[in-house]
């Protein structure tokens, strides 16, 4: 009866999703009594110690790692999952569910597994659960390509403490991919248990532990009593979805909700001008750019690509669409990426040498396409200025709205002139930053929705991917940025900021740089 009413539910869910509105349903062991206590209980959160509520624009997608590579559902993940190897907040890589490692050769890793370690329905963690993960993670379509380096065959079980992973040439930012939410650690009874639903009753080793799912309303953590760790803080995390980021400003404000993700620019003075309020703003892992199609004339000239990036003001676009937030990049990668080349030169606003350029092309005259873009205020805003700024080149672009899944499929097909997305390079190595964006075997899906292609870079990037000395490897890389750069295959536009709104009685907040910010040390006074 209790698999039936679980089927039930996940049918309900993607019923709703499918025709656009989420109705509050209770997804859980418990009784849906208890789901509504917990609803109301969210009205009021002032004075309370031991639930801490945080409100985050977007519904998970699932709690499956395999099976979703978003934003919001990391963040829930993080709480309830581990990697054998965690980056901290200077994306330096530490122990994690593996206590020590070592290289056998240039392809095999030795890991030493820490003992103790609990599931969350009592299973204790081993070397068989590793291998379970890592083959069912190299089968997704969703995160496979985070591991693909990863030899199925190579898994080696040395005993249950004790696992060697081959990969099948060397790769230097394993490491770094394997702490990645891909790489989150599960149980394979709980896996097979539960089968089809398994994201929506997860089983992980970390410090929180899954209760409940109101689809479209909150999701319910509670504390892992038998945690191996230092154990939460706070008994309970309920993660709010409050679509509406003035919404979720005005719940922090009233004290409805603890912690606001991804606060809106236009909110940061209220914030920091608040007594009751607190502001944490850091650099993050995104760029965010527009794309042109390479293989679409006139976009195949690098003339003309050049000349689109010197009419643009993104300082403009700045300030007007983005309301100060980031700062401009002078590449595909960020400052706090390792082997980002920061000394690559920004475009400048120069619309006579985009003259020029065009001139040079043969299309002083100009030319018509299109910007595409999603129904993001945001990136719909960024459309309009760059439309206004490319007629001073005599160029006709027309804004085109999408729809998201229409708009990634039709970006992965090649259907666009120019579109505007974002990166994360959440694992903050340039193999994860460049090879999906730049690379020739990544068309489409895979990342490079420009359809760039260049044998250098292609070079470049494949020998960073297998050079172990980590100064050869940056030197490739840096080559890398700057062909890219030259041949710009992106309007090249900012460097995102994490955004978030506490209140002043939250402590031991802190942001990650890949925005998936771990609250076990968090707790209220």
């Amino acid at each position: 009866m209790k698999t039936i009413v679980k089927r039930i539910a996940k049918m309900l869910i993607f019923t709703m999703v499918f025709i656009g509105f989420a109705v509050p349903f209770a997804y859980a062991d418990a009784p849906s009594t208890w789901a509504k206590d917990t609803i109301s209980e969210a009205e009021s959160i002032l004075g309370q110690t031991d639930v801490l509520h945080v409100g985050q624009g977007f519904d998970p997608r699932t709690l499956d790692p395999h099976n979703t590579n978003d934003t919001p559902s990391p963040r829930v993940m993080e709480q309830i999952y581990e990697t054998l190897v965690n980056q901290n907040e200077d994306m330096e890589i530490e122990p994690g569910l593996a206590e020590s490692w070592k290289y056998i050769d240039d392809v095999t890793i030795e890991f030493k597994l820490k003992k103790g370690v609990k599931f969350h329905n009592g299973e204790t963690f081993t070397s068989k659960d590793v291998k379970f993960t890592l083959l069912r993670a190299l089968e997704s379509p969703y995160v496979g390509h985070v591991l693909g380096e990863i030899d199925p065959n190579g898994i080696k079980i040395i005993d249950d403490y004790t696992i060697q992973i081959v990969t099948t040439e060397p790769y230097a930012p394993i490491l770094m991919h394997l702490s990645h939410t891909a790489g989150s650690m599960l149980n394979e009874k709980a896996v097979i248990e539960a089968g089809d639903d398994y994201g929506f009753i997860p089983v992980g080793t970390g410090p929180f532990k899954f209760d409940l799912w109101i689809t479209g309303d909150s999701i319910e953590l509670t504390k892992f009593n038998d945690y191996h760790g230092e154990g939460a803080m706070v008994e309970r995390v309920v993660f709010k979805n409050i679509a509406e980021a003035q919404r979720r400003f005005n719940e922090l404000k009233n004290g409805q909700i603890h912690i606001a993700y991804d606060i809106l620019a236009s909110d940061i003075k209220r914030i920091e001008e608040n007594k009751e309020l607190t502001l944490y703003r850091d650099t993050n892992l995104t760029t965010s750019y527009i794309g042109f199609n390479v293989q679409n004339k006139p976009f195949d000239d690098v003339r003309v690509r050049q000349a689109i990036n010197y009419a643009v003001d993104v300082d403009l676009i700045i300030e007007a669409a983005m309301e100060g937030v980031g700062q401009q990049s002078n590449g595909p990668l960020g400052p706090n990426v390792w082997g980002s080349n920061q000394e690559l030169q920004t475009y400048e606003y120069n619309v006579e040498k985009a003259k020029e350029l065009m001139k040079e092309a043969g299309l002083e005259n100009g030319f018509k396409t299109s910007i595409w873009t999603n129904d993001n205020k945001s990136r719909m805003d960024i459309a309009e200025i760059v439309q206004n700024q490319l007629k001073q080149i005599n160029i006709e672009a027309e804004v085109k709205v999408v729809e998201w899944g229409a708009y990634l499929d039709g970006t992965a097909n090649g259907e666009h002139d120019m579109f505007i997305l974002g990166w994360s390079t959440v694992i903050a190595d340039p193999d994860y930053g460049l090879y999906p964006l730049f690379h020739s075997s990544q068309f489409g899906d895979a990342g490079n929705r420009t359809f760039y292609a260049n044998a250098k870079v292609d070079e470049l990037l494949d020998k960073g991917r297998v050079e172990i000395d980590p100064e050869i490897r940056k030197a490739y890389y840096l080559e890398a940025q700057k062909i890219i750069r030259d041949d710009a295959p992106w309007i090249f536009l900012n460097i995102g900021e994490n955004l978030t709104g506490t209140r002043s009685n939250v402590k031991g907040f802190s942001q990650h740089p890949t925005g998936h910010h771990q609250l076990s040390g968090v707790y209220l006074e």
